[in-house]
């Protein structure tokens, strides 16, 4: 998933018009992912773009995406 996530932010930089929506991808329990590009402060802040709420991580936890199981799409 990082590898896709590094090419889509290439993709971005090179303003391609398809872009992997990778920071849309997020843990089981909601948590963001720290191996993505620009870490979860990045990732919160593509998702907050898009209206999703986002709740500080407590301790050593990853920030967490509020209420996203009513954005879950069925593939």
């Amino acid at each position: 998933m990082r590898i896709v996530a590094e090419t889509a932010e290439g993709d971005l930089r090179e303003e391609t018009e398809k872009i992997t929506a990778y920071w849309r991808v997020i843990k089981p329990d909601g948590s963001l992912n720290e191996k993505f590009p620009g870490g979860v402060e990045a990732q919160a802040a593509r998702l907050r773009e898009e209206e999703h709420i986002v709740e500080l991580g407590r301790g050593k936890k990853a920030p967490r995406v509020k209420v996203f199981e009513k954005s879950l799409k069925k593939l």
